[in-house]
């Protein structure tokens, strides 16, 4: 399910990709358009594969199966980088943009440029001024993280399918264990509740962050935006940590025995989990780092030295909870 809707927004990206494109056809080269159709087809069939094939543990073809997996995750890796790098090339020329313009603004507000002289020297020969170019061109650059999310959810799809190439399951020791979803029973509907309520005012707080610190012009409403988004995810991940070390406790008064039977399925989880919190504990250590070298230390720099702190222990605390329940047996 997950793979499908990540899948539906690559495609309206690949959509997107190939308008924008092809609103100046004239002055680029053809494989920038025939690039986004072919990988719409690529997304189409791979999903249609990972929905029909998922489960299966092929006895046949070995090499050949194993073959075929592995250049389909490496594809998907591919796509991946490609992906990350044309979304960070499209930041730093906005950010360069951006800072240009506002240099060129001033300069003419001293009387040092005059306006009759104002010319790109290093203006593209394909531009996008039409709205609907627009549109594409923002359109596509949006949904970029979904195409990332898709590459890195097929390819982990993917790498447990060529780990199960060849694999018997001892059918003896395999548990089947249905959850029982109970609304009113217990704490989940107030687990439910809560998890919505912060997820909509987190988004509220999204919102309003960037519409202050894109569209004003004043410090102090800046400053106010700063200090309203870091004291809401302090409160947050407090509240994360306090949870995870309240699971890791309970843990240890289930009398549950601990799975230590080769996953590949489980392996995978552990792995990712902690590839992922390596990039957020790097850059949680280098906005410390900065933090404490940084001259002079306002209320924003101690907000901001409070959320990096926070976001290594939540993280260490949940990855600890996490992978502590993967190893569980069912009851």
């Amino acid at each position: 399910g997950g793979l499908v809707l990540f899948a539906l927004f690559s495609l309206v990206m690949d959509v997107f990709k190939i308008g924008y494109y092809s609103s100046f056809y004239s002055c680029l080269s053809a494989i920038k358009i025939i690039y986004p159709i072919v990988q719409a087809i690529f997304v189409v069939v791979q999903t249609y594969f990972l929905w029909i094939s998922a489960k299966d543990c092929i006895h046949v073809h070995l090499n050949v199966t194993r073959c075929g997996l592995m250049l389909t995750l490496t594809t998907n890796l591919a796509v991946w980088m490609s992906a990350v790098t044309d979304e960070s090339v499209h930041k730093a020329h906005s950010k360069l943009k951006k800072n240009v313009t506002e240099e060129i603004f001033r300069w003419i507000l001293k009387g040092n440029l005059p306006i009759s002289g104002m010319r790109s020297s290093s203006a593209e020969e394909c531009n996008c001024n039409s709205q609907i170019c627009q549109i594409f061109k923002n359109g596509y650059f949006w949904l970029y993280p979904f195409n990332i999310e898709y590459s890195l959810f097929a390819s982990a799809m993917v790498y447990v399918m060529w780990k199960n190439v060849g694999r018997f399951i001892d059918h003896h020791s395999h548990h089947i264990h249905r959850l029982k979803f109970r609304l009113f029973r217990r704490t989940f509907f107030v687990g439910i509740v809560l998890g919505l309520i912060i997820l909509v005012s987190g988004l509220g707080v999204l919102i309003l962050y960037e519409v202050q610190v894109n569209s004003s012009t004043e410090s102090s409403k800046k400053s106010q935006a700063l200090t309203m988004y870091y004291i809401f995810n302090i409160v947050c991940l407090g509240l994360m940590s306090l949870v995870c070390i309240g699971g890791s406790v309970i843990y240890r008064f289930d009398k549950r025995d601990m799975d230590r039977h080769k996953n590949p399925t489980r392996t995978l989880d552990v792995a990712l989990l902690m590839g992922a919190a390596l990039g957020q504990y790097a850059i949680s250590y280098y906005s410390i780092v900065a933090i404490v070298a940084s001259m002079p230390r306002d209320t924003i720099s101690a907000l901001n030295l409070t959320y990096a702190l926070l976001m290594i222990a939540q993280h260490t605390f949940q990855n600890i909870f996490i992978i502590e329940g993967l190893h569980r047996q069912p009851p």
